[in-house]
C-alpha cells in the first residue's frame, strides 16, 4: 500500500522560511519521479517541483525559482521542499506526489500516488 506523508506545514510571516517533507513507504522510492503540487481553494493543483530519481534534474516554474528547492534522500525514502522568502500568494495546501511514468519533469500529469496535504499559510 502507497503511502505519503507530509509534515512541516504551518503559519510563517511574509520572508520566512519553511521546510516540507514527505515521506514515502509502499513504493520503490528511488525509482519514481516525485513532486511537489500546491492547491488554492477553487483552482487546480499547481506542479511547483519536481525531482528525477536520483536527484539530479529538478524543474521549477517561474512563481517559486529561486525561492524554493527540492530535494531528495533515498535513503530515507523521503522528499523535501525547502521554501524561502514566502509570499502570501503561496498560501495554498501542498501535497507531495510520486510518478513511475518517465516523462519531462515539467508535466504535471501521470502522479498516481499523493500525499494529504499540508497546509502553508503565509502572513502579510
Amino acid at each position: 500500500q502507497v503511502q505519503l506523508v507530509e509534515s512541516g506545514g504551518g503559519l510563517v510571516q511574509a520572508g520566512g522560511s519553511l521546510r516540507l517533507s514527505c515521506a514515502a513507504s509502499g513504493i520503490s522510492f528511488s525509482s519514481y519521479t516525485m513532486g511537489w503540487f500546491r492547491q488554492v481553494p477553487g483552482k487546480g493543483r499547481e506542479l511547483i517541483a519536481a525531482i528525477s530519481w536520483n536527484g539530479g534534474i529538478t524543474y521549477y516554474p517561474d512563481s517559486v525559482k529561486d525561492r524554493f528547492a527540492i530535494s531528495r534522500d533515498n535513503a530515507k525514502n523521503t522528499v523535501y521542499l525547502q521554501m524561502n522568502s514566502l509570499k502570501p500568494e503561496d498560501t495554498a495546501v501542498y501535497y507531495c506526489a510520486a510518478r513511475r511514468l518517465v516523462a519531462a519533469l515539467r508535466a504535471d500529469g501521470g502522479y498516481n500516488a499523493w500525499g494529504q496535504g499540508t497546509q502553508v499559510t503565509v502572513s502579510s
